[in-house]
């Protein structure tokens, strides 16, 4: 339960200004987190931090990684500071794009950068922190370094088409593979090193300034991961490690064939008998890596939809009760405060609210969702909030508030928008009434998107859900920065009691 009233920013670490392509740990961040001080703001939200990957669109909720941090996040000019690169190691970047993500450029630009790190730490000798770390770490690291060495063997093939005995992951098989890969293992460990010696640097200075990281995790793993590959048992494969069934979503008002995920669903069954183990380790990392953690499809826990493997659409696919109770009750053994937010959008069945209030998880509410048929009965509208929750004007899956009043919002619906608001406004100012809505709710937290705090339009969206391209590209230009109303912010934080 979150106690304290307070207020902060969505903005993930690939949208922040960046020299070298991508937005990182590095100079911009620090900035950032000051503007966040200077506006009274106590929360910052990412998306997940996990390695990403070009065939499934550099989707940060689809990584070969559950575990492992994106390495394409390690700053340059951190690795200059810290003595690790030198600053004209830095010299002939290319000329990258201000505002979007250039994924594949600054992935080769940073290879380069990379090999060198590693060469000098290869011949430095060993470092009592990267082996405390390796240590450490060497309970999910070991493996998702073979896991990415190995990959690299097979020309970037599917797990799932590895030779055999690598595929089926037998002793003899592996030790062979670590002994002929163990330079490039020792590398990935490295470079996993580098990227949380950073964003441990980063988490501290938002501690030091009362900022606390929002991460995310998506409920499912991709199946072209270590996370599948490394336990194929607490999953539903048949024989031959294929999936037998898959997750997704039904047919919908938005959908009339549903969406299919295609990710692999969890044998509930036989993660209980293990005492959950896998998913014990994975709210450890994630207690590792933030402050609080948002659980993406958090009504899987309730029950969830799996399609058989095989159909290419999600109409003929079958709700199956989750884990429930019994999984929260398990895990609170080992840590007795959850700092879990739930992403429990779309039909909130009473299951997933009996867990909500079980376990006082505060949930999310989303304000482009209120202003349909029903207002006054909807469960987005701010006269219907609780104090347990956490409002947003959107997320990374919707459009910008500019770009739903310009583009998605009917002509009634700005009518209900206006007629709440107590008056009209341009659309250039719908932004500003919304978040002034989320920051005079009793919702104890509000959480802005930063193309809202912009008042950017449509071609600032992050992400357009069950689209493979175009997404995840956005970025927040210097001058944008520049200008940003952190100082209105700071009025209205404190004006709503939020500071």
């Amino acid at each position: 339960m979150i106690h304290a009233r307070g207020s902060g920013i969505l903005l993930h670490i690939t949208s922040l200004p960046s020299a070298y392509g991508i937005g990182d740990f590095g100079p911009s961040a620090y900035r950032f987190v000051e503007a966040l001080e200077r506006a009274r703001q106590h929360y910052w939200q990412v998306l997940p931090l996990n390695p990403t990957c070009t065939a499934c669109g550099n989707s940060p909720y689809s990584s070969p990684s559950a575990f492992a941090m994106n390495t394409l996040l390690i700053s340059p000019e951190m690795l200059v500071r810290e003595g690790v690169l030198r600053k004209n190691d830095l010299e002939s970047a290319p000329d990258f794009p201000e505002e979007r993500v250039a994924c594949e450029a600054a992935a080769w630009y940073r290879e380069r950068l990379f090999a060198l790190a590693y060469e000098r730490f290869r011949h430095s000798g060993p470092e009592h922190e990267y082996e405390a770390f390796s240590t450490g770490a060497g309970w999910w690291l070991d493996d998702h370094a073979l896991f990415v060495a190995l990959k690299d063997r097979f020309h970037g093939q599917e797990w799932r088409e590895w030779p055999e005995e690598v595929r089926t992951r037998q002793p003899e098989a592996l030790d062979e593979m670590r002994r002929s890969l163990a330079d490039k293992i020792q590398k990935e460990k490295y470079l996993q090193y580098l990227a949380a010696r950073q964003w441990s640097a980063l988490r501290r200075y938002c501690t030091d300034r009362r900022i606390q990281v929002i991460g995310d995790i998506p409920i499912y793993v991709a199946y072209d991961s270590v996370d599948v590959w490394a336990n194929p048992g607490i999953f539903q494969l048949d024989e031959d490690l294929r999936p037998t069934v898959v997750a997704g979503v039904p047919p919908d008002m938005f959908s009339r064939t549903g969406q299919l995920w295609g990710n692999p669903v969890y044998d509930w069954p036989a993660l209980r008998e293990r005492g959950y183990d896998w998913w014990a380790g994975r709210l450890a990392r994630s207690g590792e890596l933030y402050d609080l953690f948002r659980i993406d499809h958090f009504r899987a826990f309730a029950d969830y939809y799996e399609v058989p493997a095989g159909d290419t659409t999600a109409e003929h696919g079958t709700w199956v009760d989750g884990p429930g109770a019994e999984f929260f009750e398990a895990l609170s053994r080992r840590f007795p405060c959850f700092a879990i937010v739930a992403e429990d959008l779309g039909a909130n069945t009473p299951a997933v609210q009996e867990l909500l209030d079980r376990f006082d998880f505060p949930g999310m509410k989303i304000l482009l969702f209120a202003f349909g048929e029903g207002i006054e009965k909807s469960a987005h509208i701010p006269h219907n909030y609780i104090p347990n929750l956490i409002c947003y004007t959107g997320t990374h899956d919707n459009n910008t508030a500019r770009g739903w009043f310009e583009e998605e919002a009917s002509v009634e619906d700005r009518q209900r928008f206006f007629a709440y608001a107590g008056r009209e406004v341009a659309a250039g100012e719908v932004h500003r009434e919304l978040i002034l809505l989320a920051m005079r709710s009793v919702a104890r937290v509000s959480v802005i998107p930063m193309q809202d705090l912009l008042g950017l339009g449509a071609a600032a969206r992050m992400n357009y859900p069950s689209t493979a391209e175009g997404n995840w590209v956005w970025r927040m230009t210097p001058r944008e920065f520049a200008s940003a109303p952190f100082d209105w912010l700071r009025g209205l934080t404190e004006l709503s009691g939020r500071g």
